[in-house]
C-alpha cells in the first residue's frame, strides 16, 4: 500500500483575494467559496466561514468576468438556464464583495434582459469549519464542519475564538441549518430590463479575545489626495491599486490602536512583521508619515530586553514578527515552530533605525522622534553589540533551537544562500545587505543625535565608518565575471560568491565609494539578473539558479524597488529609470496587483505567477511608492529646510504629475515633463527646492 501523499501548501495565484485589516476573504474567480480548499473568509487568523456558494435556479452561474482590489471584488457571470433561447446570456449575475473589518458584505443582483418576466431561484450554501490559518497554509485545508445554529430566524456559526452572524436582507424565502452547512433559498421575479438584489452580511465577533488580536487601520492615513497622471496609463493604475492594497493591509496595534502598520500580507501573514512593515513604511514616506510613526513605536513596545534563546530576543533587538498564537509549519520534525513573538532576523533592527531618521527628515515631528530617541539607543547598542556575536565585526545569526528560522535576511528560505557553482552556504551567515543597512542605521543615527544635540553622535558615525571599512574589505569577489560584492560571508567567514541581487541593497546606504557603486550598478542591471521585468534574486548562470525558486532566481517586487532606488540615490538615474520601468512592465499581468515574487521568464511576453505568493503584499503594494520616488528623484530633508527633486532624463514614464505628496504637514504636487524638466507645486517657500544631487 502507498503512503498517503504529504500536504501541499495550496497556490493562490488564480484566486480572488480581498482583505481589510484582520480579515481576508479567498475565493475561485467565480465567486464561490468550494469547501475542501484554500479558500474562506479568515477573521483573525481563523476560517470563519469555509463555503459560500450560490446557484441561481439550480444551477452554477457561468463566470464571465472579475476583478480584486483593496477590500472589494466583483464577479460577472450569466445564468445560461434562464431566458431568452440563443446564444446571447439574458439574465446576468452580478456580485459584489466587500469587507469592513469583520464584515462580509455580498450582494447579488440578478438582471434580466430577456422579453418575458423571469422567475429565479437564489440558493446559497453556507458553512464553516474553525481552521486555523497556520493549518491552512501547511496543506490541511478539510476539518469536521462547525454546526450551524438556527435560533428565532438568526443564523450563526460558533468557534473556539469566535461567532459568525448571517444577516439577508430582504429575508430568504426559507432558511434551513443542516448538519455540515445552512442553506438559504430566495425566490425572485424579474421584470424585462430590471433586477433584484439580495444583500447577505457576514460578521465574525470574537468570544476568546487574545492580546495579539489586532484591528483594521484603513481609515488612518490620509492618502485619499495620492494621484498619479502620466503618459504611461500603467504607472496611474498601479498606484492607485497599490495604495487601495496597502491601505486595506493596515492594522491597528493593540497595545495602542491609535498607531496603525502595516500587516505584511493575505493570506498568510496578516500581522506584524519588522523588516516587511518597516520597509513598506519606509517606501510610501513620500505620502506622510503616519504610518512610519505608527510601525515605529509598535515595534519600539516590542524591543527585545533580555536574552531568550528560544524567542531569540536579545536586549534593542526589533521583533522580527508578532502572531496571535504560536506558530508551527507541521508536525514533521525540523519544521518550524515559533513563538507568538519571535526576533529571528538581522535587518530588522538596522531597518527601523533608518526608518526613524528617514521619517523625520520628511517631517515627522520633533516631539514623536525624542520620544523613541532610547530605543534608538537600545537599537544601536544591539548592532555594535548583540548583532555582532564574534571579534570580525560583522552583524551575522545562526539558529540555535532547531526549529526557528536557518536564514535570517530578507532571504530567509533553506536554499537562499549559494555560492557561484551553486553549494549551500553554512551558518552562521554575515548577509552584504545586512552590513550596509547597519552602515546606513549608524552613519544616519550620528546625523540625527547631532541635529538634536544629544551626546554620543562621534562614537556612533565611527562605528558606522568601521564597520563601512570592514564591508569594503571583506565582501568583494572577482573572476571571470569580474568584481561584485558577495551576497554574504559563510560560516567559516569565506566569501558567499553567488550572483545576486542583495549587492543591491548595499546601494544608497554609504557602504560603498562612487566607483564601487557604478561596478555594482553594472552588475546589478547585467543581463545575468536584469530581466524584462525585474531583478532576479540569482543571476541566471549561477548554480541552482531557477527562475520560479523562492529566491533563487524569481522576481521579488520589493526587492527590484529597493535596487531602483539605490540607483538614484547613487546618482545613477538611467539605470534606475531602466530598473523601474521592468518594474512597472511586470505590472499589467497581475492586473496591476504586484504579487510577492513572479517568475521573469516571460510566457507569451509576459511574467509568470509564483504559484504560493501572498498577493495583495504591503511591500510589494508600497513598491508603486518606491517607483514614484525614482520617478520624481525625490529626497527630503525638512529639518534643514530642503527637498530635493532631480528626475531623470528624459523621464522613465514621460510626462507625470504626482499629487497628495507630503513633506511634514503639507500637501503638495510635482510635474515632469517628457525631458524630465520640474515644476514644484504647494511647497512652502522657507522650503529650497535642489535639482541636483
Amino acid at each position: 500500500m502507498s503512503a498517503a501523499p504529504s500536504p501541499r501548501q495550496p497556490w493562490l495565484h488564480d484566486l480572488r483575494i480581498i482583505v481589510d485589516g484582520n480579515a481576508t476573504a479567498l475565493s475561485a474567480t467565480d465567486g464561490d467559496v468550494v469547501p475542501g480548499t484554500a479558500q474562506g473568509l479568515f477573521v483573525d487568523d481563523v476560517r470563519v466561514l469555509s463555503r459560500l456558494e450560490l446557484t441561481v435556479s439550480g444551477e452554477s452561474p457561468t463566470p464571465i468576468a472579475s476583478a480584486a482590489s483593496g477590500a472589494a471584488a466583483e464577479f460577472f457571470g450569466a445564468a445560461r438556464g434562464l431566458g431568452d433561447p440563443g446564444p446571447d446570456p439574458t439574465v446576468e449575475v452580478h456580485r459584489v464583495r466587500t469587507l469592513e473589518a469583520a464584515s462580509l458584505v455580498e450582494q447579488v443582483t440578478i438582471t434580466s434582459r430577456a422579453a418575458e418576466p423571469v422567475t429565479a431561484t437564489l440558493r446559497i450554501e453556507l458553512g464553516s469549519d474553525g481552521l486555523d490559518i497556520a493549518k491552512v497554509k501547511y496543506g490541511v485545508c478539510a476539518e469536521p464542519a462547525v454546526r450551524p445554529v438556527l435560533t428565532d430566524g438568526l443564523l450563526t456559526f460558533t468557534t473556539n475564538r469566535h461567532r459568525t452572524l448571517v444577516e439577508v436582507d430582504p429575508a430568504a424565502t426559507s432558511v434551513e441549518a443542516l448538519g455540515d452547512r445552512a442553506v438559504l433559498v430566495h425566490e425572485v421575479v424579474v421584470e424585462p430590463g430590471a433586477s433584484r438584489t439580495l444583500r447577505l452580511t457576514v460578521t465574525a465577533l470574537r468570544t476568546a479575545p487574545s492580546e495579539f488580536d489586532a484591528d483594521a487601520g484603513s481609515r488612518a492615513v490620509a492618502w485619499d489626495d495620492v494621484r498619479v497622471s502620466s503618459d504611461d496609463p500603467r504607472l496611474e493604475a498601479l498606484v492607485a491599486r497599490s495604495v487601495d492594497d496597502l491601505r486595506h493591509l493596515l492594522l491597528r496595534d493593540p497595545l495602542d490602536p491609535a498607531d496603525v502598520f502595516a500587516a505584511a500580507g493575505s493570506p498568510w501573514y496578516l500581522t506584524l512583521f519588522g523588516r516587511d512593515s518597516i520597509w513598506a513604511a519606509r517606501m510610501m514616506l513620500p505620502f506622510g508619515t503616519e504610518l512610519a510613526a505608527g510601525t515605529l513605536r509598535a515595534l519600539a513596545r516590542r524591543q527585545g530586553t533580555r536574552h531568550d534563546p528560544e524567542s531569540a530576543e536579545q536586549p534593542g533587538k526589533i521583533a522580527h514578527e508578532v502572531r496571535r498564537t504560536a506558530y508551527t509549519g507541521s508536525p514533521r520534525k525540523g519544521d518550524l515552530a515559533l513563538p507568538p513573538l519571535y526576533y529571528g532576523t538581522v535587518d530588522a533592527t538596522a531597518l527601523w533605525v533608518t526608518l526613524l531618521v528617514e521619517a523625520w527628515r520628511w517631517g515627522l515631528a520633533e516631539a514623536q522622534v525624542r520620544a523613541l530617541l532610547p530605543h534608538l539607543r537600545a537599537a544601536l547598542a544591539w548592532l555594535t553589540g548583540d548583532g555582532q556575536p564574534d571579534d570580525d565585526g560583522f552583524l551575522k545569526y545562526l539558529d540555535a533551537t532547531g526549529h526557528g528560522l536557518v536564514n535570517q535576511g530578507w532571504k530567509d528560505s533553506l536554499d537562499s544562500m549559494r555560492t557561484r557553482d551553486g553549494r549551500i552556504a553554512p551558518a552562521p551567515i554575515a548577509l552584504v545587505e545586512a552590513q550596509a543597512y547597519a552602515v546606513q542605521a549608524l552613519l544616519e543615527a550620528a546625523d540625527l543625535l547631532d541635529a538634536l544635540g544629544e551626546e554620543g553622535a562621534a562614537e556612533v558615525r565611527h562605528q558606522g565608518a568601521a564597520l563601512r571599512d570592514r564591508v569594503r574589505a571583506a565582501f568583494w569577489v572577482g573572476g571571470a565575471d569580474g568584481r561584485y560584492l558577495a551576497m554574504a560571508l559563510d560560516g567559516q567567514g569565506r566569501a558567499v560568491d553567488g550572483l545576486g541581487s542583495n549587492m543591491g541593497h548595499a546601494l544608497g546606504t554609504g557602504t560603498l565609494d562612487p566607483g564601487e557603486a557604478a561596478t555594482v550598478g553594472r552588475t546589478v542591471t547585467g543581463a545575468e539578473l536584469l530581466d524584462t521585468f525585474g531583478v532576479r534574486t540569482l543571476g541566471t548562470g549561477n548554480g541552482g539558479f531557477n527562475p520560479i525558486g523562492y529566491h533563487t532566481g524569481s522576481i521579488w517586487t520589493h526587492d527590484t524597488a529597493i535596487v531602483a532606488l539605490g540607483l538614484a540615490r547613487e546618482g545613477l538615474g538611467d539605470a534606475a529609470a531602466a530598473v523601474s520601468r521592468a518594474l512597472v512592465a511586470s505590472a499589467e499581468a497581475f492586473d496591476y496587483r504586484w504579487p510577492e515574487l513572479y517568475s521573469g521568464l516571460p510566457m507569451m511576453g509576459r511574467p509568470a505567477p509564483y504559484p504560493a505568493s501572498c498577493r495583495p503584499q504591503a511591500w510589494s503594494a508600497a513598491s508603486a511608492g518606491a517607483v514614484v520616488s525614482v520617478a520624481l528623484g525625490l529626497r527630503a530633508d525638512l529639518p534643514r529646510g530642503v527637498l530635493h527633486v532631480e528626475p531623470p532624463r528624459p523621464s522613465p514614464f514621460g510626462a507625470l504629475r504626482v499629487d497628495g505628496l507630503r513633506l511634514g504637514a503639507t500637501t503638495f504636487s510635482v510635474e515632469v515633463d517628457r525631458d524630465g524638466a520640474v515644476e514644484v507645486i504647494g511647497v512652502p517657500d522657507e522650503v529650497e527646492i535642489r535639482r541636483g544631487a
